[in-house]
This record gives C-alpha cells, sequence and structure tokens, in this order.
C-alpha cells in the first residue's frame, strides 16, 4: 500500500484494564520524558517546522541538521518504521534459527510519540537520533549481561550437585551487584563465575537469594574488569504494559549470547510450577509471553526498546514457546537493602493465596455488597485473593482455610500480592489483624507473622558422603508436612546402607527424636562406630507411612562435619563434629542357633550351617563400580580363623565395607582379605570370637572334586542348596546341562570379570542369588555363582554359573596354613577353546591330533589365546593372538586351569602352534596382586588410582599410572572436563608417571612454588593463581590440556591406603 492511499491516523482509545491487573501503579505504564528522544510536535505545522522543532527540542544546532532520508522518500509506511530498525537487529540472529520481525511485530510506542499524524511522521528522517532502535540499546545492555557458570556443590534442599548455566546483568556497577534468579544464585553451596561479553571473568558472591521468589544476587568486585566499562541495567517495574514490544537476551541453550523476540501477552499470569519437590514461586504474579528461552536464559533481562529490564526471565512451557518472567516489583525493594548492607526482612503466616476473579469469588460466596466496595475502591482490578492452603504446623494453621478471601488486613484492604507481602515482611514478630470472607459469613482473627529465615534451611551436615538439612518451607509446601525435621538431601555412603534415600525426612536415630540438625548430630556422637543402628524415616511421597531401617555406622571413609552460611558473604564455614565412638574390644561375643531344617529340604540341613549372608557398601566408585550395594551368600572355609569365601559378585573390589550375617541372627563387620585376580571369589575374613558358640561348620568339599581328580560334566546329577533374596533355603534336585568356557565382555568403565574358566548350566535351575552344587550327602562339588558382565548396549547382567571348588583349593590351603595369600601369577592372556577341526586347518600336525584325542577321553579341545590382558608385560611381547597353546612345561595342556592362572611359577616354557609351525617358547609370568587396588587420591573431585587389571586389558598402553577412575558431580573435576577413564601425564608442565609423583606435585602446589623456578614469570604468577593445567591422554590416546579451578574448602585433597592392620583393612588421610 503507498503511503499515499494511508488514512490519517487516529489515536486508538485507551485500553479497559486487563484482567486481574492489580491497581497498584507498579503494573501501570507511567509516561515520563526521555532525554534524547522527539516529544510530540504541534500537528498544525508542516513537516519542516516538526523538523525544526524536533531539532530544536533535542538541542541540535541548527548547522548540524543535515539532510537525511525520510520515511517517506524511502517508501516505508510511517506506522511500520519499527521495522527499519528491527532490519537493523538482523546481524544479532542466526539464520534459519530465530524468527525474523513481520509487519505485525511492531515495538510499543512510547509515549512522545502518541497523537503524531502519519504525515508528520512520513518526513521525520530515518537515521534522526532521536528516533528509538534495538540497535543501539541492545550495543549498551549487552555491556551489562553476563553469562554465569555455576557449580553447585552439595546437594542441598531441593537442588543437586552438579554443572550449570545462566545469565544475570548488572543493576549496580559501583557495589558489583548481578540480579539473577532464585534458582541461579542456589540456596545450595555454589562456586560461580560471570563471564562479560568481552570474555573477562570474575569471582561471584551469593549475597541474597529470596525464599519464596525466583531472585537473588550475586556481589563481583568492579576492580577486576580491566578491560570494558561496566554499566548498569535500570529496573523499571512499572513499564511493564501488555502488548509491549521486548528482547530477552542472554544465554539461552548455553550459547554466549542470544536474542530473542516476544511480546508481553499476560502481566497476571499464575506462577508456573516446575514439579514437585522442586523449587517453586508463589503468592505473586508472572509476566507472559511467547519468547520461546530455554535452559540458559534463566536470568536474563526482559528488555524494552529503550534498554530497561521490565522483568527478570525465570521459565519457560518444555511444550510450547511460553516463556515466563517475574515482576520486578520486590526486586527494587531488596536492591535497595542489599545496597545498603541491610538483611531483606520476609516475614509469612505459611500460607499461599491465589487471586481469583470476580465470577469464581461469587461462586465461593462473596457477598454482592463486598464486590461493590472493592470495584469501588479499586475500579482496575478484576479480582482479589483468595487462601489456597495454609501450611501445616504453621501461623495460619487453624485460623485460615482454602476458600477464604482476604477483604483487609489490619483494616486497610487488600487485593493484589504486593500490597499483602508489604504488610507482611513490615509486620515481622507481630500479630495482624486479618479480615476474610468464608462462604456467607466475615471473619476476623489474628495471625503472627513469622520471619521467613527460620524456615529457610542455611545449614547442612556431611555424612559419609550424605547431605542433610532440616526440612525447608519449599519443600513442606510441595508434600504438606510441617517444617523442620532432618531431610536426607543426598544419601551417601552411611544414609545409602538404610536405603534412606534423597526425600526421606528423618525422625529418630537410635530411638532418639531428630526434630532438627542438632539433635541429629547429637544422636550420632552417641553411637559406636562399626556399629548398626535403627532409623526412623518417611518418604516425603508417603509422608503418612513412617518405617524403622538399620543404618551401618561407618563413617571413617568421609569426613562428618557441618556446614554453615554466612549470610552477609554466602561463604559455607565448616566445623567438624564429633564422631561416633570407636570402642575397641566393646562388642560382646553373641551366641545364636543355627536354623534347623526340614528333612524335605535334604540335603540342606548339612550345607546350612556353612551358609553366610554377605552385605557389601562401597564408600566410592573405584575399579570400574557403577553399584555401591551388594548382596549375596558366602560359605564358610575356615571357622577356626574366620574365612569365608564368596563370588565377587557379591564382594567386587577391596575398598568397602563387609558385613555378615551368621544363622540368621548376628551380625558382624568383615574385611575383605583377598580377591582373586582371574576366578570369580573373593576371602573375606570375621572374628571368630564375636559369635561364640555359636555352631556353624566348615563347607564340606567332595574330596574328589576339591582335589582336581573329578569335575562336573553333562548328564551329572546333583543337588543345588541356594539362598533366596529373603537368606531362606532354596533347594532343587537337578543335573548338569552343559560345561563350557564361561564368557564375559569387556565392561564400561572397565571392570574386573571372570575369565580362562569353565562354567556348568543346569536344567530347570531356581531363582536364587548363590549357593553350592552338592551330592545327596551335602558334599560340595561346586559353587553356584554369580558371573557379572555387560550386554551389547553396556547394561550390567549377571548371570549363574557352577565353578568348580578346585580353584579354590590353593588359596584356602595357603591361607589355613598361615601363608598368607599364594603367590598368583599369569600368562596376561584371555584363552578360548578350539575343536581340532579349524586347528587341523591352522596346520596341527596328524601326530600331535592323534596324541590330544589319546589323553582326551571326551570331547577333545584346545585352548587358544583370543586376545590380550595387556600389551607391556613380558608374556604380551612372546605370545599373540591366536596362538593354540599345545605344551606347558612338558605336559600337554588338557585343562584351561593348566594355564588360566599359574601358581608360583615365575617363568613357563609353552609349545604354541602359530602360522602353521610349532613353536617353544620360555615365557615370564606376571605376578598378580590378591588386593589390586591399594591406593585411592581424590584430588578436586576426582578419584585417582593405578590402573588395574581390567584397565590394561582395554588400551595397547599405559600413558602413566595415575588414573582417573571417577569424578564426582558439581567438582571442579566434572566441571572442567577431566572424565573418567583418563590418564593425567603432565602438571604444571611437569610430567609424572606414578602415583607418588602426583602426589609430590599436590604437596608441593599447596605449600607454595620451589624456589629455583620461583623467578619465572608464568611460574610466578602461579603462586597465586586459582587454576592448575594439567594434560590428560584417553584410552584413544587424544591428549588434551584442561585447566582446573583449585577449591581446597569444598573439595579437600585426601587419600585412601591399605592397611592391614586397620579394622576396616583401610587408613583415610584427611591430608596430604
Amino acid at each position: 500500500m503507498n503511503n499515499e492511499d494511508k488514512q490519517p491516523y487516529r489515536k486508538p482509545p485507551s485500553p479497559l484494564p486487563v484482567s486481574r491487573q492489580p491497581p497498584s501503579p507498579l503494573f501501570t505504564y507511567h509516561q515520563r520524558p526521555r532525554t534524547g528522544v522527539i516529544p510530540p510536535p504541534l500537528l498544525s505545522p508542516g513537516a519542516a517546522e516538526v523538523k525544526d522543532q524536533a531539532g530544536r527540542r533535542l538541542s541540535i544546532p541548527e548547522g548540524v541538521r543535515r539532510r537525511s532520508l525520510t520515511y517517506a522518500e524511502a517508501g516505508i509506511p510511517a506506522r511500520r518504521r519499527s521495522l527499519a530498525y528491527a532490519d537493523l537487529m538482523a546481524v544479532f540472529y542466526p539464520p534459519n534459527i530465530i524468527r525474523q520481525p513481520t509487519v505485525t511485530d511492531t515495538p510499543f510506542e512510547c509515549a512522545e510519540w502518541e497523537g503524531v499524524s502519519d504525515s508528520a511522521l512520513s518526513h521525520i528522517p530515518i537515521d534522526e537520533p532521536g528516533v528509538a532502535s534495538w540497535e543501539p540499546t541492545l550495543e549498551r545492555a549487552i555491556k551489562s549481561i553476563v553469562s554465569i557458570k555455576a557449580q553447585c556443590v552439595r546437594s542441598f534442599d531441593t537442588e543437586t550437585s552438579g554443572t550449570y548455566t545462566a545469565t544475570g546483568f548488572v543493576v549496580d556497577a559501583q557495589a558489583g551487584l548481578i540480579l539473577s534468579n532464585r534458582h541461579v544464585v542456589n540456596p545450595a553451596p555454589i562456586v560461580a563465575q560471570a563471564i562479560f561479553v568481552n570474555y573477562e571473568e570474575v569471582e561471584l558472591q551469593p549475597v541474597y537469594r529470596d525464599p519464596v521468589h525466583d531472585f537473588g544476587f550475586f556481589r563481583f568486585d568492579p576492580k577486576k574488569v580491566k578491560f570494558m566499562q561496566l554499566d548498569s541495567i535500570r529496573l523499571a517495574p512499572q513499564k511493564a504494559k501488555v502488548g509491549m514490544e521486548i528482547r530477552v537476551v542472554g544465554n539461552d541453550a548455553g550459547e554466549k549470547l542470544s536474542i530473542l523476540a516476544g511480546t508481553l501477552a499476560r502481566l497476571d499470569r499464575a506462577a508456573p510450577e516446575y514439579g514437585v519437590g522442586q523449587y517453586n514461586d508463589f503468592n505473586t504474579f508472572y509476566l507472559q509471553a511467547a519468547s520461546g528461552t530455554s535452559g540458559g536464559s534463566s536470568g536474563s533481562p526482559v528488555l524494552d526498546i529503550y534498554g530497561d529490564a521490565v522483568a527478570l526471565n525465570a521459565g519457560g512451557a518444555t511444550k510450547a514457546a511460553s516463556s515466563f518472567y517475574l515482576p520486578l516489583s520486590r526486586i527494587v525493594r531488596a536492591l535497595d537493602l542489599v545496597r545498603r548492607g541491610e538483611q531483606v526482612p520476609r516475614g509469612t503466616i505459611q500460607a499461599e493465596f491465589e487471586y481469583l476473579p470476580y465470577d469464581e469469588l461469587r461462586r465461593l460466596g462473596l457477598d454482592m455488597d463486598i464486590e461493590s466496595k472493592m470495584r469501588e475502591t479499586f475500579p482496575e482490578s478484576q479480582g482479589m485473593l483468595s487462601v489456597c492452603t495454609a501450611q501445616r504446623g504453621g501461623p495460619a494453621d487453624g485460623s485460615l482455610q482454602s476458600g477464604d478471601i482476604v477483604v483487609a488486613i489490619n483494616g486497610k484492604p487488600v487485593i493484589e500480592f504486593v500490597g499483602l507481602e508489604d504488610i507482611l515482611d513490615s509486620s515481622i514478630g507481630q500479630t495482624v489483624h486479618l479480615s476474610v470472607w468464608r462462604g456467607n459469613k466475615a471473619y476476623d482473627m489474628h495471625i503472627g507473622i513469622q520471619d521467613m529465615c527460620d524456615i529457610t534451611p542455611s545449614r547442612f551436615i556431611e555424612i559419609g558422603g550424605g547431605v542433610v538439612n532440616e526440612v525447608s518451607y519449599q519443600v513442606a509446601r510441595g508434600y504438606g508436612i510441617q517444617t523442620g525435621g532432618v531431610y536426607v538431601a543426598s544419601s551417601g555412603h552411611v544414609l545409602g546402607s538404610a536405603s534412606a534415600w534423597r526425600g526421606s525426612v528423618i525422625v529418630s536415630v537410635n530411638n532418639i527424636a531428630t526434630p532438627n540438625l542438632d539433635a541429629f548430630a547429637s544422636a550420632l556422637s552417641q553411637l559406636s562406630e562399626g556399629s548398626r543402628a535403627p532409623i526412623r524415616l518417611f518418604s516425603l511421597e508417603k509422608p503418612y507411612r513412617q518405617k524403622v531401617v538399620i543404618m551401618n555406622v561407618t563413617t571413617h571413609w568421609h569426613a562428618l562435619r557441618m556446614a554453615t552460611r554466612d549470610e552477609c558473604t554466602g561463604y559455607w564455614n565448616y566445623r567438624d563434629l564429633d564422631p561416633p565412638v570407636l570402642r575397641i574390644g566393646a562388642v560382646d561375643p553373641q551366641t545364636a542357633s543355627v536354623p534347623q531344617l526340614p528333612a524335605t529340604l535334604a540335603p540342606a540341613n548339612k550345607v546350612w550351617p556353612s551358609l553366610v549372608y554377605l552385605d557389601f557398601h562401597i564408600p566410592y566408585l573405584v575399579d570400574g563400580m557403577k553399584n555401591t550395594q551388594f548382596a549375596g551368600p558366602g560359605f564358610i572355609v575356615d571357622k577356626e580363623q574366620g574365612y569365608i569365601a564368596c563370588d565377587r559378585d557379591t564382594v567386587p573390589t577391596g575398598v568397602g565395607d563387609v558385613y555378615i550375617t551368621i544363622a540368621g541372627s548376628i551380625v558382624l563387620a568383615g574385611r575383605v582379605e583377598f580377591l582373586h585376580p582371574v576366578y570369580n571369589f573373593a576371602i573375606v575374613k570375621y572374628d571368630p570370637k564375636l559369635i561364640g558358640n555359636t555352631p556353624v561348620e566348615n563347607t564340606q568339599f567332595h574330596p574328589d572334586y576339591y582335589e582336581g581328580d573329578r569335575r562336573l560334566a553333562q548328564g551329572d546329577d546333583v543337588f543345588l542348596v541356594g539362598v533366596s533374596a529373603d537368606q531362606s533355603p532354596v533347594v532343587r534336585r537337578t543335573e548338569v546341562s552343559s560345561r563350557s568356557m564361561v564368557s564375559t565382555k569387556e565392561c564400561v568403565p572397565p571392570r574386573f570379570r571372570c575369565t580362562n574358566i569353565e562354567g556348568v548350566k543346569l536344567h530347570d535351575q531356581p531363582s536364587c542369588q548363590g549357593g553350592v552344587l552338592c551330592d545327596d550327602q551335602g558334599r560340595v562339588m561346586a559353587l553356584w555363582v554369580g558371573v557379572s558382565s555387560q550386554d551389547s548396549n553396556n547394561k550390567d547382567v549377571s548371570t549363574m554359573s557352577g565353578l568348580d571348588v578346585a580353584i579354590l583349593r590353593p588359596t584356602i590351603e595357603s591361607l589355613r596354613n598361615n601363608l598368607g595369600v599364594p603367590d598368583i601369577r599369569s600368562l596376561d592372556v584371555v584363552l578360548w577353546t578350539m575343536r581340532l577341526a579349524p586347528a587341523r586347518t591352522l596346520g596341527l600336525s596328524p601326530e600331535r591330533i592323534r596324541q590330544i584325542e589319546e589323553h582326551s577321553s571326551d570331547n577333545p579341545r584346545l585352548f587358544y589365546v583370543m586376545g590380550l590382558s595387556t600389551s607391556e608385560s613380558p608374556a604380551a611381547k612372546l605370545l599373540t593372538t591366536g596362538d593354540i597353546i599345545l605344551e606347558k612345561n612338558g605336559c600337554l595342556v588338557r585343562d584351561v586351569n593348566d594355564i588360566g592362572a599359574i601358581q608360583d611359577d615365575k617363568c613357563v616354557e609353552l609349545v604354541v602352534l602359530r602360522d602353521g609351525k610349532e613353536v617353544t617358547l620360555r615365557v615370564p609370568t606376571t605376578g598378580l596382586n590378591g588386593m589390586e587396588t591399594r591406593r585411592v587420591v581424590h584430588w578436586l573431585g576426582a578419584l585417582i588410582q593405578k590402573p588395574y587389571r581390567a584397565v590394561h586389558e582395554q588400551v595397547r598402553h599405559l600413558p602413566s599410572e595415575v588414573y582417573v577412575s571417577c569424578t564426582l558431580y558439581g567438582s571442579p573435576a566434572n566441571c572442567y572436563g577431566l572424565r573418567p577413564g583418563m590418564w593425567i601425564t603432565e602438571v604444571e608442565n611437569r610430567p609424572i608417571k606414578t602415583i607418588d609423583d602426583f602426589v609430590a606435585i599436590l604437596k608441593e602446589l599447596q605449600l607454595g612454588w620451589p624456589e629455583s623456578i620461583s623467578e619465572e614469570p608464568s611460574l610466578r604468577d602461579m603462586r597465586t593463581a586459582r587454576y592448575v593445567r594439567i594434560t590428560v591422554i584417553n584410552k584413544t590416546e587424544v591428549t588434551k590440556v584442561l585447566s582446573l579451578r583449585v577449591d581446597g574448602h569444598f573439595w579437600p585433597a585426601w587419600q585412601l591406603v591399605h592397611d592391614s592392620s586397620a579394622a576396616t583393612g583401610w587408613n583415610s588421610i584427611r591430608h596430604l
């Protein structure tokens, strides 16, 4: 449409009041003059005069008023002039990602242009400095907007540990205050940095987070910003208006800077709900627009065309483009107090209100006279506040009821949230007079105002790697329970042993009530280290159902301490708590009777006195572990010395606590004594004096099978005596269906897998956790054990298999004779079977085939090298994949046990078939450790150990002996890219090979740099640096250099060292 065809512009009528819009002037658009903007000219003069008047009002010298291209000359309709400026913003939008503005996307016009005709506007130059534009506005604003990178270092309240990114913006450049969301500032302990648009980074201190509303403040040191002029974004809550065009500028979806356009559609939306148990805002309106913000944009300013913040971006819908913004009215008040260094008072009666329109209020019984007076008093309002819920145990409990309509407080009519909170915040510790309408009657009541800080936790206790804090108002509101009580934010090792998972509330410990953290700490100090104590708790999902569970008191693995937040600085101060007392020799012996099984369960009655049940709990995820709790049966092999055999699916690693249930009633703490590095069994030890005269028995092995003279074969009849999940006996008479090599897959992350051994399968095998295969007299011929592996999707699977008892004999006899664990050695190969037919094809001679057939009474087969367990051992340099092993030390290899694990021989002579020829090799064997991992170092949230056997199997060579086994959520290691499965090869350009090298450098970094190199500029700067450079290599031999932030407060360095003299076999050294 041509400009000549346009009708003269007529000012539209004033908009009707928005439904539910409160009458507060904070929510009304106030027009005010603005320097640099052309005020409305008179309509009578011509276009030239309009321009001259505009120039004079802008103080533009007459000689400077140059000839500029006008809208009319450019052929652009005046009412679409905003498109010209919107087009300038195209450089801010990634192509084909963010929708460009259309002719309907005009920005909200400033008041100075209202009443000006199109004909006058058409002659205003496009580049006139008085015309509002998004380009200079955003160019100025982005200097005040920061990208926030934060690590939540501990789970706390509604938050969980981890790393996240968000946005904030400077609201006071001189004081160094940044505004963001509450869920960004976070009630939990965090470590955060802000990155400005010029990539300068500053440390942030969380100085305030609102207990209810989604906003908070960070503080930074403005002096740390060296290369740009700091500026602030002004907060203008009164400017928010339906139809206003806005820009949301921030770190959207992890991008450094993203600009999203939108138009305010609502000013009275209810606060969004993010889910039960999560942080949720309430008792406030929210603004809504279709800007489509996503993760990372939390805390972004919602800007108008003049660069003022009219709202704070807080959240968005997952199934729509709707975004939700928090009004700024309460933020302005809090900012003023934080500026002055004063506490922000927040009062509450623990009640949630909702804003309802008059039609719904009438259905609740609102009297017409009251409605009439309210409409007369607040003509722009379309509703009133109603009570949604009154929190159980709160000040309003028993006074307010759901559906009550708030009429007045202290004799003053209140119809919106801001007025309500103004009264509550100014009346802490006082009593207010509340007038409500309930049904068809008016009620007056007096309610005390509580300080919201009293029900907002600012302390937590670290116990066994877990975290507990007092139940907050947020959690209590979500589940309808009272505030207070001990809330499990993270279970950890100790609480996890009692299945007290996150979301549990602990009522008592060892029959001592725990209404708060102080009572909980006192109850812990009265326990005994290594004991077991009952705790009473309930789950937030079912608060009406309490349960009593047993907790293992093992606090020696982790620090036991309380952290308290300094509200002025946001810093969390730690103090050690009194640990449970270690009472050596204080445990009295206990005697129990072994249950007598009926004759119908024979031969279980002969086996049952030697069966025990094991619970194994891991404090740290080392050795490739992904789970922390394991359970299964064990078999007493030496009752005099207290040795128990079990499978490595029950005790997979040496780092952990073992609890042994004997005779179904005695529970003892044990320790891991031996882990077989090849076969699937472990040895656990307990103190036999502690079971008194309990009639336990040694497992009775069948002598022929124990000596290895016989082994189970297909078709043999056996009795399976197993243990079910509830520790009751399972008996089944069956037969062996097959005998074959046990097949396991390399696991991710690498962990122990059973190799080089044969197992048996059963017909009609029942479901159980393990047991023994025996004859009708109860003599054990094989162990029925779980074999752990992974499927093609790297998910853990466990299968049952029968293992020959002959593999136990060398270890059992050595321990019985007090010789310690045997010297176990290996060829460092993974073996598999091969039939004679393919062996003949590969060049096996007829003479050798006849020899094999003569010495094999059934099923003749060979064993070949399917893979290498390590590529760096002497054996790996002599043997190669595909070698068929024919002889060992002059004897024909007939059984995989002959070469799967070798006893004592440091060197063996092998005859192998390679490339069609028999080759004689003298192969050194590798000694294997019966405990494998003997040292674990913690550094910046990374658990570091020497590479264990399973790691060797999955790499060509070891870059170093400093292997990262696990990283903890929220730690610097997890945040800055140090991942499990990496090797650290350098620290600050210094090469390291062993754990000792690594620990030595850590000590040096803590104590300062050596004087001999401190004069170098780069190292001199590092004396006070907060980052450490490390070089890492992954298993695909890709090298990276990482820079980790040093944090000795939340992540101090410590190590675990294996110590045979310690009660648990381990010593924890808290300071390197």
